[in-house]
């Protein structure tokens, strides 16, 4: 069945699989001109399409690149398993901030997304999870009320349904122009999260560049099983603001996701293209465990 769904998937499926291909920036024409994509760590450049087949990984030195989300995942869904929730939720100016809507509007035409994060269920390795992810293209991945309630909904749809939770997260951390309603996302997203666990619910947090600010003192630190990607910054405030509120210079790799295992913040370090791979073995070791329990 899956083989013949595959040869002629949903409406749902091409939409989903458009979305994917243009955050990957693979949706144009068969033929066009070579495109371009220099490296920000080595500064070597190679074509996009070299670029989409190594994930956006460079081929060069390996630095993981930021990708959007419904390609990322595109990377770890099962084929024809998602659903998106929740996708007609905007954000909404709280405070009347000078010039916020119109930002909205940039970034919604730029991005082709409502909110700096998707949420959906499917499945990985045939197990029907629950997952949202963090889009740093739109406002830095920043946390608006819209990005909280959408985070607090997909935790509580695993919550009702018994379903193991996957977040990766990327983000700046709060998201200034709703103040001090930003910040009560951290307390709302975390007790929806207790409610979660107390049901005994799986939540596998997964840790990706940038992952700071509220996200990372909220949501991002609080999974069952901590995964980030290779070399990812991960903290609170960023290195340059530590340095120059402390007045001394930090560890060579300090709050990269490497320093962050040898320090026991993260359980593992995965690369992309071992990512799926990784989580479909946790999560079928955790429905096994389920049915011998």
């Amino acid at each position: 069945m899956n083989k013949v769904s595959n040869l002629f998937p949903s409406n749902r499926e091409r939409t989903f699989q458009l979305k994917a291909r243009k955050d990957a920036g693979t949706a144009a024409p068969l033929w066009q001109p070579p495109q371009f994509v220099t490296c920000k760590q080595c500064e070597r450049r190679a074509t996009r399409q070299v670029w989409a087949r190594s994930q956006y990984v460079c081929p060069n030195c390996g630095t993981h690149q930021p990708i959007g989300g419904y390609y990322r995942l595109s990377l770890v869904l099962d084929h024809g398993s998602f659903q998106e929730l929740d996708g007609d939720l905007k954000p909404r100016d709280v405070l009347g901030f000078p010039g916020y809507e119109e930002k909205l509007s940039t970034q919604q035409s730029k991005t082709g997304l409502n909110e700096a994060v998707i949420t959906a269920t499917g499945r990985i390795g045939g197990v029907p999870v629950v997952a949202a992810v963090l889009d740093s293209r739109f406002f830095m991945g920043s946390m608006s009320t819209a990005v909280g309630e959408k985070i607090t909904r997909a935790i509580e749809c695993a919550t009702a349904r018994h379903l193991p939770l996957i977040i990766f997260s990327a983000s700046g951390g709060a998201r200034m122009q709703e103040g001090i309603f930003s910040l009560m996302q951290m307390a709302k997203t975390t007790a929806a999260l207790e409610r979660f666990n107390e049901k005994g619910g799986l939540y596998i947090s997964v840790l990706t560049h940038p992952t700071t600010g509220g996200v990372t003192a909220s949501f991002a630190s609080l999974g069952d099983i901590m995964l980030a990607e290779p070399g990812a910054l991960i903290g609170f405030a960023g290195p340059r603001v530590i340095e120059q509120t402390i007045g001394e210079k930090l560890p060579k790799g300090f709050q990269r996701s490497e320093f962050q295992l040898e320090h026991g913040f993260v359980d593992q370090v995965v690369p992309r293209d071992k990512m799926r791979e990784t989580l479909a073995r946790l999560l079928q070791l955790h429905t096994q465990g389920r049915k011998h329990s």
